[in-house]
């Protein structure tokens, strides 16, 4: 590691964070949804054949 990692790694600190902005909360519906297109999507990639 260098020196100016080392410093950087040092100096390093959060960002100017004062002001937050709200998210809603993703619905249940939505969350459901992706999970099935991860697990079909996943399915898709783990069944393909490797030659």
């Amino acid at each position: 590691m260098g020196a100016s990692s080392a410093v950087s790694l040092l100096l390093a600190g959060p960002a100017y964070a004062a002001g937050s902005v709200q998210l809603p909360d993703p619905s249940g519906i939505t969350l459901f949804s992706l999970g099935i297109a991860g697990l079909l999507i996943g399915r898709h990639f783990a069944g393909k054949r490797r030659d």
